[in-house]
């Protein structure tokens, strides 16, 4: 087959637990190991498939380890907390002791996941070490009890190490005075962003302090994490409903990063400990936002509101810092 799709054209994601669809597809000559642009089915099917999609392609493809941007198949559907496809990439004979991003193998990683009896530990393959451990248990604890909401169009700052009345201190915010605060909060689209976008809410949680602002990135904005970070660190996220999450970390009063892509899986240049952390919280943008900085908040109220304080921000430039 010669088309530039290489047999996959007008395959949609649900087509990939299409077992019948797949095997016709192969049968006709699509290519088992080239999908899209240099992409892998494979991959695709270990995130997205069926476990018997997943042992059909296995089955025809020249490398059951092929890479794709440095990883395996085995590796996706571990992150896509697909254990049952785990199991037939095993049974297909993926390696899940080879070492991948960060020196992780599928079968270690997977020892801090949801499912982490998915591979016996062989002699002389080490463990999670104690903090890895603590890290997976509360990563487990702070996702539950943050619970799923609606979070685009969230603006957050998450700061380790002071509350927040310290918080207002250092933004010199002071009470809310407008009097359709209520109905702000109730119905924020009502509103022109830039009429609100000085409001604020913050609450003192266990480690620290969020601000939170259900619908605008005013939390994020470099000049607050500035003034927030002195002597500490900042962790923010706007959930833009165009583009997606995006994050930044302040520490000591300097921006450490920006454009960052909280929830988004590990990535090739992460340390070990950055790759364990980018798979505990994968897809779980305000629950990493928040374990950036040591939160450990009980539930989504310092998120989603009431929070303790309503604040007024005063009137500056918080895009130059």
């Amino acid at each position: 087959m010669t088309d530039r799709g290489h047999g996959w054209s007008g395959l949609v994601w649900d087509d990939w637990r299409n077992h019948e669809e797949i095997r016709r597809r192969l049968d006709e000559g699509a290519d088992p190991d080239t999908w899209g642009s240099g992409g892998r089915p494979l991959h695709r099917a270990a995130a997205f498939g069926s476990p018997e999609v997943v042992a059909e392609l296995a089955r025809r493809v020249t490398d059951v380890d092929a890479l794709e941007y440095g990883t395996t198949a085995l590796w996706e559907a571990l992150l896509s907390r697909q254990p049952d496809n785990v199991r037939a990439l095993a049974e297909a004979g993926a390696d899940p002791w080879r070492s991948q991003l960060g020196g992780w193998s599928v079968g270690r990683l997977g020892l801090a996941g949801p499912a982490p009896d998915l591979f016996p530990l062989p002699a002389g393959e080490p463990g999670l070490t104690e903090p890895q451990q603590q890290a997976a248990q509360e990563a487990r604890r702070l996702i539950a009890a943050l619970g799923d909401f609606y979070y685009d169009g969230l603006g957050l700052a998450c700061v380790a190490g002071i509350d927040a009345e310290e918080a207002i201190r250092r933004l010199e915010a002071t009470p809310v005075q407008n009097a359709d605060l209520d109905d702000i909060v109730e119905n924020p689209y009502d509103y022109d962003v830039d009429e609100i976008l000085d409001i604020v809410g913050v609450t003192t949680v266990p480690g620290g302090c969020v601000l939170t602002q259900p619908w605008g990135y005013a939390p994020s904005m470099p000049g607050i994490h500035t003034r927030l970070s002195v002597g500490t660190v900042s962790s923010g996220l706007y959930a833009n409903p165009k583009s997606g999450n995006q994050g930044s970390v302040a520490r000591d009063g300097t921006i450490e990063g920006w454009d960052l892509h909280p929830g988004g899986g590990p990535d090739a240049d992460h340390t070990p400990e950055e790759v364990l952390t980018a798979y505990l919280y994968n897809h779980e943008a305000v629950a990493y936002t928040c374990a950036y900085a040591g939160l450990r908040l009980t539930d989504a109220r310092a998120v989603t509101g009431p929070p303790d304080a309503w604040v007024e921000l005063p009137e500056r430039d918080y895009w130059t810092y």
